[in-house]
């Protein structure tokens, strides 16, 4: 099926909205694939890079004596790096391992049915008066299942929404908005996590001594997991008080496609949960809990080989390892659901279902072999050591040190995920900058990572770039026949500004406190 993009309202008629909206996507739709716009990246360091080395340019680190020189591609020196590092630079990329680890894992605990069936135990029977904050809440967690949430979650919450007598409209843009906004957010931790870490400590590594930042996948847990809980609360209120009120009446339309014509093979989602798949869910999170039980008194305990230098907790092996910690929680859950369940029957069940799971990412590491050879590029030639000083520089003279150059940083996220709705690809265009830049001006690349996942998240549900608009823009048009992609757009705006203060006030309140966004992650370097 292919969705029309119209961007007209209901009415017929065009606004400032269906104007702007109009721009957007002209624009965005101008960009090159992701992998032609690093390829063109690529170039253009390699022609400043050797330019700025031809000319002698220099630079200094502040607080470090060693002066740098810029060190040009496009030269006998830099092709010879570049023969002997290509390899190294995509294999040894750190969220490369990671990000494909947990997707495996997690892929086996999807295919068995067991995501998609904790979804519909949280939200399938929930009371009438906090339904709308239990699907906020639900959807701000949603990062777990990758993309896979944006296909169950707000579908699943019209029908629920549907069954408790209220709007199902509501359920599913309410649903929508929530993972949209909540996909950076989370109490779980997800391969989204281990994408942002690897990149984050690429960008740190510009700088000399920038190795040594905490750069764990669990550097921005604490800051997420309180975030979700206000954009819970946040979310549920304007689902309630602010979008369910002005909606029309749904109506029981015949499902269609983006040309109004019958659809057949979209998502149908159900609520009813069986007896065994409750088991299933039962002995599978039993499970869980007691392989953590025994992970967490063994790094408790004195003397622990999973306790740090001098017996600290952090840092300690338990966070530099709890990629594969969290892989063999994923897949003790996923298998014993899926033995449970019948949906593992024999032992090549389960790689046969990793398998499926990392073909899945063949675009994504694609994307890294080029995203690596940009960022390595940087790192070596030392164009990343001066832009990031030249940019503290003008931070500091600007009077943006503080969490005003935060703020700053978010909005320009924002615009830029606008048109580059790919949340690696943006990431990994302006963390070799930004990064080191806020690092020379004190702050841990921890925050920086925490301000671009608000910036990620804000605006990318209502760009016309984001194929998951029309996806339910289509099924809006199960219970609204004449929705239009601005009908869609104009109700998601509802939840955008709400949103995006309620992060930066999050982000607020960590740094005027100086709270650790995360385990061993600081928010002011020392």
């Amino acid at each position: 099926m292919t969705p029309r993009t119209e961007t007209s309202t209901a009415s017929g008629g065009s606004t400032l909205l269906d104007t702007v909206l109009g721009g957007i996507e002209r624009a965005g739709n101008r960009l090159p694939h992701p992998v032609v716009l690093f390829l063109c990246l690529f170039a253009l360091l390699g022609i400043v890079s050797t330019a700025l080395a031809a000319a002698g340019a220099t630079v200094t680190v502040p607080g470090d004596d060693q002066v740098l020189e810029v060190k040009g591609l496009f030269t006998g020196e830099g092709i010879t790096w570049l023969l002997e590092n290509f390899i190294p630079n995509f294999t040894g990329f750190p969220s490369l391992g990671t990000v494909l680890l947990m997707m495996a894992a997690v892929g086996v605990a999807e295919r068995t049915g067991m995501l998609e069936t904790a979804v519909r135990v949280s939200i399938g029977r929930a009371p009438k008066a906090v339904l709308p904050y239990l699907v906020a809440f639900v959807a701000a967690q949603g990062h777990l299942m990758s993309d896979v949430a944006i296909l169950i979650i707000p579908p699943l919450a019209a029908l629920v929404f549907k069954g408790a007598g209220r709007n199902p409209i509501a359920g599913l843009i309410g649903g929508f908005a929530c993972v949209c906004a909540g996909y950076a957010a989370g109490f779980s931790i997800g391969a989204l996590d281990a994408l942002y870490t690897g990149i984050t400590e690429q960008a740190a590594a510009v700088l000399p001594g920038g190795e040594d930042a905490p750069t764990h996948i669990l550097i921005n847990y604490f800051f997420t997991a309180a975030a979700s809980v206000v954009l819970a609360l946040i979310g549920g209120f304007l689902i309630d008080r602010v979008l369910e009120p002005r909606l029309p009446a749904a109506v029981e339309a015949a499902p269609t496609d983006g040309d109004g014509t019958a659809d057949d093979d979209g998502y149908r989602p159900t609520l009813e949960v069986t007896t065994t798949e409750r088991r299933g869910l039962r002995i599978a999170g039993l499970s869980v809990l007691v392989y953590a039980a025994v992970v967490i008194v063994c790094w408790l305990l004195p003397g622990s080989a999973l306790r740090g230098e001098g017996g600290a907790l952090v840092p300690s092996p338990v966070l530099t390892g709890i990629v594969p910690l969290l892989f063999v929680a994923f897949l003790i859950a996923g298998v014993i659901y899926g033995k449970v369940t019948g949906k593992v029957r024999k032992a090549g069940d389960v790689p046969e279902m990793m398998a499926e799971s990392v073909t899945g990412m063949s675009a994504y590491i694609v994307l890294i072999l080029v995203i690596a050879q940009v960022i390595g590029v940087f790192d070596w030639s030392n164009v990343g050591t001066l832009l990031a000083v030249k940019g503290a520089a003008l931070l500091e003279s600007a009077g943006l040190t503080g969490f005003t150059g935060l703020v700053l940083f978010v909005l320009l996220v924002c615009l830029l995920n606008l048109f580059v709705t790919s949340g690696s690809a943006l990431w990994s265009l302006v963390a070799p900058v930004f990064v080191p830049a806020f690092m020379l001006i004190g702050l841990e690349p921890a925050v920086t990572q925490a301000a671009f996942r608000i910036g990620d998240s804000a605006t990318q549900m209502i760009t016309p770039l984001n194929p998951y608009v029309f996806l339910m823009l289509i099924i809006l048009r199960r219970y609204e026949p004449d929705a239009k992609l601005g009908t869609i757009l104009s109700r998601l705006f509802v939840f955008v500004v709400p949103f995006l203060v309620a992060w930066l006030i999050a982000l607020g309140v960590f740094y005027g406190l100086d709270l650790p966004l995360g385990p061993g992650a600081d928010i002011h370097r020392n």
